[in-house]
């Protein structure tokens, strides 16, 4: 961006000597004055009392998301021409945790030799982009607010999360539990926070205030407990059981069935 503007600027100064007319002051004043990044947040993340292994053994503190509201309550408007990815290899969703801001659309490739059926019957966003073939990809805008539960029509152990908010300040801790959102407009905003894990109770005690300004803002570190998380079976999308196993062979375009 900074050797864009250089340039721009030669062509102007250039333009300026060799024209009657120079470029004019209020122009160059307006790009000097352009602000390019705001500040961040920053801060870390303890899971505690997880029935998870990978938590408990391994200390993985992936997957929560942090984001910002304004203070004043007022709303960012949904924001159009957004992707991101939310893809299918090895019978899995990645990531498996994936925040997005109000408004944006959600590819999901399917990497595996295999068919797959994604679908949402939660409240957050209804949808069913049925059955596609290995290679192939569909999309899905999200325009509420809200957790929405991914799982696969085919596969029962598939499963992933997609957490819409409606700001552009968010994003998703590390393994070690760190995390930083960064460009954030100088101001007063509420820190909000998702585990998927964690009680409404939990996550509604672990929210704060924040003043951002033009450099790092730290928050105090934050445990989170998910010692009443039990996981709980879903039904496909017909509200059904899943079958005891699956035979991926009548998915194989190459089966003839």
């Amino acid at each position: 961006m900074i050797w864009a503007w250089v340039i721009s600027f030669k062509y102007h100064l250039a333009y300026s000597r060799s024209s009657v007319r120079a470029v004019p002051a209020a122009f160059l004043a307006a790009t000097l004055i352009t602000p390019l990044i705001g500040g961040s947040v920053v801060g870390r993340v303890e899971l505690q009392d997880s029935p998870i292994a990978s938590v408990r053994k391994h200390h993985d503190y992936s997957g929560v998301v942090i984001w910002l509201l304004p203070a004043s309550g007022t709303r960012r408007s949904v924001v159009g021409g957004k992707h991101a990815t939310l893809l299918q290899r090895e019978k899995t969703f990645t990531p498996h945790m994936l925040a997005i801001q109000t408004g944006t659309t959600v590819d999901f490739p399917n990497y595996d030799p295999i068919f797959h059926n994604a679908f949402s019957n939660f409240s957050g966003q209804l949808f069913d982009i049925g059955l596609y073939a290995p290679g192939s990809s569909k999309s899905v805008r999200f325009q509420r607010a809200g957790a929405v539960r991914i799982f696969c029509n085919i596969h029962p152990a598939m499963s992933a999360v997609i957490l819409v908010v409606d700001t552009p300040s968010f994003t998703v801790t590390r393994r070690d539990g760190e995390f930083e959102i960064a460009n954030v407009t100088p101001g007063e905003y509420q820190v909000k926070v998702f585990d998927e894990r964690a009680s409404e109770s939990v996550l509604k005690a672990l929210e704060s205030k924040v003043t951002v300004g033009d450099g790092n803002s730290t928050l105090p570190p934050m445990q989170i407990s998910e010692s009443g998380y039990l996981p709980a079976s879903h039904k496909n999308k017909y509200g059904k059981d899943y079958p005891q196993t699956v035979d991926d062979t009548v998915f194989y375009p190459s089966s003839g069935k």
